[in-house]
């Protein structure tokens, strides 16, 4: 079933099951939370074909564009992903094993840990970044400039609005 036809028949149902309800708001974000799952899944699919899932990808893109040559601290790499710091560790620990970052000391705090890309894991992003810009280009085709612009208006503004919501 197509995304409109699956978000129709929602609203259908719903106006079905209680007329007396406008399931609009509802309908708008079933089709948002959609939507960010079929592009994740495109995304995803990307990162696979370069050995990463996208949790792994989003670090190591993180850590390319943001780490000064010392790295990052974990709680500094949390603040800075795009995506959910659930296990942060975990990841961390995979990277690692496969050779891709490297934990250091910090040399200001001895308790402290730094987080830097190691040149495996540079040459891993730098492999990946041609195809994943290149399938987010593809993503995005469907839509004109001004759409794109309008777009991003619009996300920016409903984010800052539910971040304005969060207590």
């Amino acid at each position: 079933m197509s995304t409109r036809r699956h978000v129709q028949r929602i609203h259908d149902d719903w106006r079905r099951v209680r007329p007396d309800l406008d399931p609009t708001p509802m309908r708008r974000l079933i089709l948002l939370n959609l939507t960010a799952r079929l592009a994740l899944d495109q995304i995803e699919r990307t990162q696979q074909t370069h050995g990463l899932n996208l949790a792994q990808a989003d670090l190591l893109l993180t850590l390319y564009r943001s780490a000064p040559d010392q790295g990052l601290t974990p709680g500094e790499l949390t603040n800075l992903i795009a995506i959910t710091p659930a296990s942060i560790t975990n990841r961390l620990d995979r990277l690692e094993h496969d050779n891709l970052i490297a934990r250091t000391p910090d040399p200001h705090d001895a308790r402290a840990r730094r987080v830097r890309l190691t040149p495996e894991g540079r040459a891993r992003v730098e492999a990946l970044l041609p195809d994943h810009l290149g399938n987010e280009e593809r993503m995005l085709a469907g839509l004109t400039d001004a759409e794109h612009a309008d777009l991003e208006r619009l996300l920016l503004k409903l984010a800052g609005h539910l971040e304005d919501l969060t207590p």
